[in-house]
């Protein structure tokens, strides 16, 4: 074709430009570059589209690499001949030299590019008609293996650019799916093409790339992770320009980038977690209420950054959590609070102190905030708090403590707190032993010890309660121990010791009996109560029920920690009243712990209590201290009792509960021998 009379290129020249030789295809450029201005200025154009033509069919899709080579510089010649007209002919021009961007061979390539860049000098702002082919040739020219032909990329890369920043006219917005195409790729030298074309499209006035940045975001975020670290540092400078920015923008939609800045909240990748955490605080600062309905995902993400292992990370995300926790708490509009709640119980599992802790502050905030909404949500609420008082850390109870008690003091809910916690305590033994008495003290600060009590008190003797007689028993012993122990309770011992008083207001009288109801489920502790409150006519009254009692091992275990605890403060005023011989009540106290000590074996606190009532009695004797006249000791007692509570419903309601736990453990061992009946009968059967 090239020999043809109807060519437009001469013989020898259509020749050289295939020839094996560069200097021998450079000089036929030269002439193809003279013969097209010659037709430009005879105005010839149809030569000119033939010359463009051959170069394009028969040259650059030659088999033959050097009759490629030879095309593209022959192509490049065309457009340098052509000078400004060449954007009349870019539509034959470039697609033969974007299509041998693809060339097998290196050589043909780096030419394709040199050609492109001669292209591309002369026709400027004209083929931005053609940038997102061009950028898809860039691309591959910038992940080659070859590095002539990298460099080659790195030259035109810089003329596209300048070509770019000096037009009026780019269009960003067809840019855009190329980009999101191409940010997705791992490739380093395409993410370095990339980061510099962001970089350079958002230093040109006319294009604010900040209302295409959610396009983009994610990427840009997944190459600080990247192995390179110019990529990296590039990344990081160029989000770092958009944060500024953004916080210098009067309009921003904050919205479109929440979710990818959650998304990465949660990457494997320090710089990702610091970077978007670093993001998320600026958010919550200037979009305020405008992050309403991204409350849930963004409270989800600083909640697992709390927990992060980093310290820089931790410390950011709770300096976020606090701002938006402000921000929450302050706004006066209205929000979907179930997803919100949905994040917090979710994160109240987490394996992390401080997310637990977090999560918990939140909780107590809208329980203030917005009670109304809160309360409807209690039922599902509830189930995750108990499950965290489970947790480790003393805080973290301590906290969940705090945030039941607010849920306690809403009508109605404290009985449903009170009977989910005993119900916990009832199926999870191992955690009343734990954190049982942890709990009731913290209880009764935060709310108020006598009413914690009495309720309490309430619901185990309930006739309908749900909960076992062993359990009932077990959990008043342990009412028992801290009401004789705790701190906390000093106020409720207060109250007990003046109940048996003359002149005692009515409702302490009824804070020991309602006390002494529950009580009665363990004998034990129904006598160490008496002692507290100086009921000592009725403790003397106990102990000779006792033998009506079954003396079981667990029961003499009680015994033993009861005379400890005589033993310790809290009973120093029953020691010391037991020097008042002249006064009607001794006579009962030291009978009630003489009782005691006969219902006790040789031990060691039998010994400490002996010695401690043989020291009593021989004080009596060396005073010489006169007994008490039965009549004059009769009417005292009878004067204390008017002024007290009935001994009698008190006894005989003391009689009723130990006769229902004979009962049942009548039943129990009644059962124990039927199925070990009906296991000597089933062996007997299979062994005849």
């Amino acid at each position: 074709m090239t020999d043809s009379v109807d060519s437009p290129l001469p013989p020898t020249v259509a020749r050289s430009l295939g020839d094996r030789s560069y200097d021998k295809r450079k000089n036929a450029a030269l002439e193809i570059e003279a013969l097209i201005k010659v037709f430009q200025e005879n105005k010839q154009t149809e030569q000119i589209t033939a010359v463009i033509q051959v170069l394009s069919r028969t040259f650059s899709t030659s088999t033959n690499a050097n009759h490629r080579k030879g095309g593209l510089i022959g192509i490049a010649a065309t457009a340098i001949g052509l000078m400004q007209n060449t954007k009349l002919h870019l539509d034959s021009l470039l697609p033969p030299v974007l299509h041998c961007f693809d060339d097998p061979e290196s050589r043909v390539r780096y030419y394709a590019c040199e050609s492109l860049y001669n292209i591309a000098k002369v026709a400027r702002t004209s083929i931005l008609k053609y940038f997102n082919s061009i950028f898809d040739g860039l691309c591959s020219l910038f992940a080659d293996v070859d590095v002539d032909v990298k460099n080659g990329a790195n030259l035109l890369d810089r003329l596209i650019k300048d070509i770019v920043t000096e037009s009026e006219t780019f269009d960003v917005e067809t840019f855009i799916p190329l980009l999101q195409k191409y940010i997705r790729r791992t490739n380093p030298y395409i993410r370095q093409l990339l980061v510099g074309w962001i970089v350079v499209l958002d230093s040109v006035p006319d294009i604010n790339m900040i209302d295409w940045l959610p396009d983009f975001l994610d990427g840009l975020f997944n190459m600080l992770s990247d192995g390179n670290r110019e990529i990296r540092q590039a990344a990081d400078s160029a989000l770092s320009e958009f944060l500024r920015e953004i916080k210098s923008s009067s309009v921003v939609e904050f919205g479109p980038m929440v979710g990818i800045l959650v998304n990465q909240c949660n990457s494997k990748e320090r710089l990702n977690r610091l970077t978007a955490i670093t993001w998320v605080a600026e958010f919550i600062n200037l979009g305020g209420d405008s992050l309403l309905p991204f409350y849930s995902d963004v409270l989800g993400a600083i909640s697992h950054c709390i927990g992060d292992t980093e310290v820089e990370i931790r410390q950011v995300a709770e300096k976020t959590n606090d701002a938006l926790l402000g921000l929450v708490k302050e706004s006066p509009k209205v929000f979907e609070l179930s997803p919100l709640l949905a994040t917090l119980m979710g994160e109240l599992g987490s394996d992390y102190v401080p997310t637990k802790m977090a999560s918990l502050r939140w909780i107590n905030m809208l329980l203030e905030k917005v009670p109304a909404e809160m309360n409807k949500c209690i039922e599902k609420l509830l189930p995750s708090l108990l499950k965290t008082l489970a947790d480790d850390a003393d805080a973290v109870v301590l906290l969940v403590l705090q945030v039941l008690s607010r849920i306690s003091l809403a009508v109605g809910e404290f009985s449903r707190v009170l009977n989910a916690l005993l119900k916990l305590f009832s199926t999870d033994r191992r955690l009343l032993e734990i954190r049982g008495s942890l709990v009731i003290r913290k209880l009764c600060v935060l709310l108020n010890a006598k009413v914690v009590y009495i309720q309490t008190a309430a619901v185990l003797s309930s006739a309908s309660n749900e909960f076992s007689l062993e359990f009932i028993s077990t959990m008043v012993q342990t009412l028992n121990l801290i009401l004789l122990t705790a701190q906390e309770l000093q106020a409720l011992r207060d109250i007990l010791k003046r109940s048996f008083k003359p002149n005692s207001a009515a409702e302490d009288k009824e804070v020991f009996g309602a006390l002494f109801k529950c009580w009665c489920h363990n004998p034990v502790s129904t006598f160490s109560l008496c002692l507290l409150g100086q009921a000592y006519d009725l403790a003397f009254s106990l102990i000779k029920k006792f033998s009506e009692v079954d003396i079981s091992v667990g029961l003499l275990m009680q015994l033993d920690k009861l005379i400890q605890l005589i033993e310790s403060p809290v009973y120093i005023h029953l020691r010391l009243q037991l020097l008042e011989v002249e006064m009607p009540q001794h006579s009962s106290l030291l009978k009630a712990l003489y009782g005691l000590l006969m219902l006790l074996p040789q031990s060691t606190a039998f010994r400490t209590l002996n010695a401690r009532l043989t020291t009593v009695c021989n004080l009596r004797d060396n005073l010489n201290a006169p007994s008490n006249d039965r009549k004059e000791l009769k009417e005292a007692r009878k004067a204390l009792v008017g002024t007290a509570i009935d001994h009698q419903v008190l006894l005989a309601e003391f009689e009723r509960v130990c006769q229902v736990h004979l009962q049942h453990r009548q039943q129990v061992i009644s059962m124990m021998s039927l199925q070990d009946e009906k296991k000597k009968q089933s062996g007997g059967e299979t062994s005849g």
